[in-house]
Order: C-alpha cells, then sequence, then structure tokens
C-alpha cells in the first residue's frame, strides 16, 4: 500500500468524543442510472444497493457543474465554483489560462475538511483530487485545505493509485476510533472515468454476460468500485461504528459517453496510468437528458444516496427534496455540531432537516450553474450550448451566454426536459432571467492571479 502522504499519529483522547462520523462517497462520471437499484440492465451494485436499502435514495439532487473540478469546489467551499472562476476542469497552464481559470482551488478559503478538522474531526481525502492537477507540480498539496491525512491523484506530488482508496480509508476508520476521535473521510473513487483500470478478476466476473468488450469492461469497473464500497462498509460494521456513520454516496457529474462505434483502444492518464479508452464510456442517464459536461439533466441529476441508521429513513425514496452539492458543507458541519464562522456566506444551505424527514420541498434560495457552452442549441441533440442555468422552485432556466435562446422546464414534472415551456411562461423567464443576470454581476471577471502556477511566467 502506498504510504500515505501527511499522515499523522491522532492523540489519544480521555473521552470519546461521540459526534456522528462523516464519510463522503464522490464517485467520478457515475450516471444516475448505472445502479442496479436505478434499474441497469447489467451493472451489479450490491453494496451501493445496500446504502439504498438501509437509508433513503434523493432523486432530486444536482451537482454544482457537468464537469468533475467545479463540482468538486462546490462541495469543498459550499460556494457555486463560478465566484472562484471555476468554470471547467483543472489541466495543464496553458488550458487553465485560456479559459480564464486559476491553476487551483484558493487555499485561503473556507473549507468543509477544514471547519471539521478545526472542530475537533479528524479528516482525510482519498482518491481523486482534482482541485489543481499533476501536471502542475507547484500546485498546493491536499493537506492545505484542512486533512490531517490524505493519498490521492490528479494533484501534485506523489499520485496514490487509484485502487488503494479504500484500504486507506479504513486504516483511517480504525486510526479514528483507536484515538476516540470522530472522522470526516472524502472517498473520491476513480470509477468509471476514462482510463479504465482493469482487473482480471472482475472481467471474469462477466465472462458469461453475452455483453459486448466495452459494456464488460464498464460493468466490471463498477463492479470493482462496489466492492471497494463494500470493504469500507463492512469495515463500519466490523468496528461498530455503522449506527454512529452518516454515509453518502453521490457522482462528480453525468457518465461521460464515447462516439457511436468508436474503437475500443487504451489511453494513458498521466495521473492514474493506462487502460481502456473512452470507448468504454457505456454510462447512462435512466432517460436524463444529456451526459458529461452538459447542464441538462443528465449531466448534473446524479445518484445521491444517504445512510444514517436512526436517522435517515430506511429503504425509501425522496423525490420532493431539492438538494445540491453546495448545500454539503453547512450540512455536513450541522450534522457534526460545527457552527459556520459569522464572516462565511455558504451559497448552499443546510439540508439536515430535510435528511430528517421534515416534509418541506422547496429551497428558499435559486441554485445557479455557469459553464462555457460549445455547439448551437439549433443543432440535432445538442447538450452542450448552454452557458448558464438557474433553478428556482419548480423551474429550470436555460441560457446561451447572451440570453438569446433559453428554455424553461418545470423540473419537477418534467425530469427528463422533454417540453420546453419558454414560450407559455414568459413571466416566468423574465423574472429568473432578471435573478440570473443579479447573480452574474456578482462573478469575478477573472481569476485570483495569488492561484497561478509559477509555469504562467515560462
Amino acid at each position: 500500500m502506498l504510504a500515505i502522504t501527511l499522515f499523522r499519529i491522532l492523540p489519544s483522547v480521555a473521552v470519546a468524543d461521540d459526534r456522528t462520523n462523516i464519510l463522503f462517497i464522490f464517485a467520478d462520471d457515475w450516471g444516475w442510472g448505472d445502479l442496479s437499484c436505478h434499474g441497469h440492465p447489467y451493472v451489479k451494485t450490491p453494496n451501493i444497493d445496500r446504502l439504498a436499502k438501509e437509508g433513503t435514495d434523493y432523486h432530486r439532487f444536482t451537482v454544482a457543474s457537468g464537469v468533475c473540478s467545479p463540482s468538486r469546489a462546490a462541495v469543498m467551499t459550499g460556494h457555486f465554483p463560478a465566484r472562484y472562476n471555476i468554470d471547467g476542469h483543472f489541466a495543464w497552464v496553458p488550458s487553465n489560462a485560456k479559459r480564464n481559470m486559476p491553476d487551483w482551488l484558493a487555499t485561503d478559503c473556507v473549507t468543509l475538511p477544514r471547519l471539521l478538522q478545526q472542530a475537533g474531526y479528524a479528516t482525510a481525502h482519498f482518491g481523486k483530487w482534482h482541485l489543481s492537477n499533476d501536471m502542475i507540480p507547484d500546485s498546493p498539496s491536499p493537506g492545505e485545505y484542512g486533512y490531517d491525512t490524505y493519498g490521492a491523484f490528479n494533484c501534485s506530488g506523489e499520485q496514490m493509485p487509484v485502487h488503494e482508496d479504500a484500504a486507506n480509508a479504513i486504516q483511517f476508520i480504525e486510526a479514528s476510533q483507536q484515538a476516540n476521535k470522530p472522522f470526516f473521510i472524502n472517498l473520491w473513487i476513480h470509477e468509471p472515468h476514462t482510463p479504465f483500470h482493469v482487473v482480471p478478476k472482475y472481467r471474469w466476473r462477466f465472462r458469461n454476460s453475452g455483453l459486448d468488450e466495452a459494456d464488460e469492461i464498464y460493468a466490471s469497473v463498477l463492479s470493482h468500485a462496489d466492492d471497494r464500497i463494500g470493504e469500507v462498509l463492512d469495515a463500519l460494521d466490523r468496528l461498530n461504528l455503522t449506527d454512529n456513520t452518516l454515509v453518502v454516496f453521490s457522482s462528480d457529474n453525468g457518465p461521460a459517453r464515447g462516439k457511436l462505434n468508436a474503437p475500443l483502444s487504451l489511453s494513458y492518464d498521466t495521473a492514474t496510468g493506462a487502460g481502456f479508452g473512452i470507448a468504454a464510456s457505456k454510462g447512462i442517464t435512466a432517460g436524463r437528458k444529456g451526459y458529461k459536461a452538459s447542464l441538462f439533466e443528465g449531466g448534473i441529476n446524479v445518484p445521491f444516496i444517504v445512510r444514517w441508521p436512526g436517522k435517515v429513513g430506511a429503504g425509501k425514496v425522496d423525490d420532493r427534496l431539492l438538494i445540491s452539492a453546495v448545500d454539503l458543507l453547512p450540512t455536513f458541519c450541522e450534522v457534526g455540531k460545527v457552527h459556520l464562522p459569522a464572516s462565511y456566506k455558504p451559497d448552499g444551505l443546510s439540508q439536515l432537516a430535510g435528511l430528517l424527514g421534515d416534509s418541506r420541498d422547496g429551497r428558499s434560495n435559486p441554485l445557479f450553474w455557469k459553464m462555457t457552452g460549445r455547439g448551437k442549441p439549433q443543432q440535432a441533440n445538442s447538450f452542450h450550448w448552454v452557458d448558464y442555468v438557474i433553478v428556482d422552485q419548480q423551474w429550470k432556466l436555460l441560457a446561451d451566454d447572451d440570453s438569446t435562446h433559453v428554455e424553461l422546464y418545470n423540473i419537477v414534472e418534467d425530469v427528463y426536459e422533454k417540453n420546453d415551456l419558454h414560450d407559455a411562461h414568459p413571466q416566468v423567464v423574465a423574472a429568473l432571467s432578471r435573478k440570473l443576470a443579479d447573480w452574474k454581476a456578482t462573478l469575478p471577471n477573472g481569476p485570483d492571479s495569488r492561484y497561478f502556477s509559477s509555469l504562467r511566467e515560462k
């Protein structure tokens, strides 16, 4: 096993801190339909299904972007990522500069792990980082954001092998229990992002499935990920920590899709190594429009399953609670009895009452998205033209950069976004457009140069 970077032996305390442990499992490109409990025809996810059986499956959760880095920034900060000019994934410096982005997430902003750490939680990150990039060697390590311990990839420094995430998490859970400290773990797994790092025994599971090779690869990597999640759940059982641990499973965005009939080939990633490429990306959205890199529901409406025995209902489906990635920081802090700093104003709000069964279905503040769209809305099956989105109660307005083209959906009644209602409800369009314009006016024109790599000088 890779030696965990910045590992600290946690001090023992005289009295155990019995606050709730928090385990946040964040997959990478895992589509809403890519679970057997969501009806996938061949992917098997018995351990995630177990979470759904023992917890609640929330159907109205959305992440803050159609791609990974902005979604992760929202979880970390409780802010819309556009406030940091993070509109796309972190790449090499010339690409970040061309897209008017910084080279990493600000190190001096309020972050979820730092708040929990300062309040006495043992904090750890295992798995994908991508709030910088391994191609930017002077970018801050995850440890600078409030983690006692981390093992990561898509970051500066040594890259943790992708399949060592669960083993490291279990080691940290055991150390935290021994030190009588509550823990917070970000378990940000690689699957099912490319490259697909297939382990032979998981290919063997599907040897008689009748699937073509690409689908077999996709099923095998998800099965491997589900097994590792199961290992962590089993460790919680073994250590008698299940009842006092909030477990959340979600994904950073919707599934990637290769071009139809694309040849299956190997690809190489500087952070994770070689594996099968985009042709094996067979994720599904269960009918939601669009895929990864889209602000339609296929790109942002992702699985969100919560297990908290005795607190969150077991075996339930909630298609009412509108919850967002920006809500996780205030929600997890309330779960951990951690007060937010007076100077900090999150874009999200605590959804603890909703998780505990409060019957309210709305939220008091709208949600916003910003991405750099590409393509034209008039093109057939074009899902990537959208630059801005606002969701307010049941309404979702999508707009291009100058709002010359907008679409309006009742996202409660029409999760598949089949019926564009902008002509039928011009007053709703006007009201949402004003709110969107007001929000855009609060955003910075460019990134803070303090978060530029020295490579920009070359």
